[in-house]
């Protein structure tokens, strides 16, 4: 990713927006209380535009570029003053980073998709966090990177190209007291959500699904820990109408140590 931001100017002294996606603000609003509590906790300035709404993900997603225009233009109207964009969901990062090129590409417009960043990528790359002390968290945990986060985002190395394995998930996870990752044995298979997919392919979505699942509860895992909490909405509905007692947390619940 080539960034915008300023190497000269030192993180604590950056105006970070944060950016909390819709479904998050009004379903698990507690993500994006545990994400601001998370980056102030490292002395980071952060700032919530009130006026934020979606990023235009969903029409895009159903080829509808025209309905996504208004919002994509209000995103970068709320952000475009901050020196850095949080957001604690790759998907809608990987929107605001990759898709925006479907409005005019003012310069506000190109700095707003350079400098917005998902939140694992953000502290591992940006901050390079080397301990997260207040965290503690007692549990097998199985792992699930979004295919956004992996493929379009570079969040961890996918499966199917040849390199050296990384996983940044994984290794801010490694840092917190008392945590066991467990394995996997397809660790970067979709979990058939995939935005619009799990509407108009509700069948094949399932049961992608609960394969994801299965591997999960395979390996004696007790939560499922993602950086995409939609991903994670998509899950724990598979495992709650399968009747498995399997709980759902995003990263930045675990990492801060709470609210969960």
């Amino acid at each position: 990713m080539t960034s915008a931001i300023d190497p000269k100017k030192p993180i604590e002294e950056m105006r970070i927006g944060l950016f909390i996606p819709c479904y998050i603000d009004m379903v698990y609003p507690e993500v994006g209380i545990a994400t601001l509590g998370l980056l102030e906790r490292f002395g980071l300035n952060v700032d919530y535009p009130l006026d934020q709404t979606c990023c235009g993900q969903p029409m895009s997603n159903s080829g509808d570029e025209v309905n996504a225009a208004a919002s994509k233009r209000l995103f970068v109207q709320n952000f475009k003053a901050y020196d850095c964009i949080v957001g604690p969901a790759g998907s809608c990062v990987k929107e605001v980073r990759c898709h925006f090129d479907a409005i005019e590409q003012t310069d506000d417009v190109k700095r707003v998709s350079q400098r917005t960043y998902e939140l694992v990528e953000f502290l591992h790359d940006i901050v390079k966090v080397d301990a997260f002390p207040w965290a503690e968290f007692p549990h097998s945990v199985a792992l699930h990177n979004s295919c956004s986060s992996i493929r379009g985002l570079g969040i961890a190395k996918p499966s199917e190209i040849m390199g050296v394995p990384f996983n940044k998930t994984e290794t801010l996870l490694s840092k917190v007291k008392g945590l066991v990752l467990v394995p996997l044995d397809r660790p970067d298979d979709c979990c058939g959500f995939g935005g619009t997919f799990c509407v108009t392919d509700e069948a094949v979505s399932a049961r992608m699904g609960i394969d994801k699942v299965h591997d999960h509860l395979r390996h004696g895992a007790e939560y499922v820990v993602s950086p995409d909490m939609s991903c994670l909405m998509h899950q724990h509905g598979i495992a709650r109408h399968a009747g498995y007692d399997l709980k759902h947390i995003h990263v930045a619940q675990v990492l801060n140590g709470g609210p969960f």
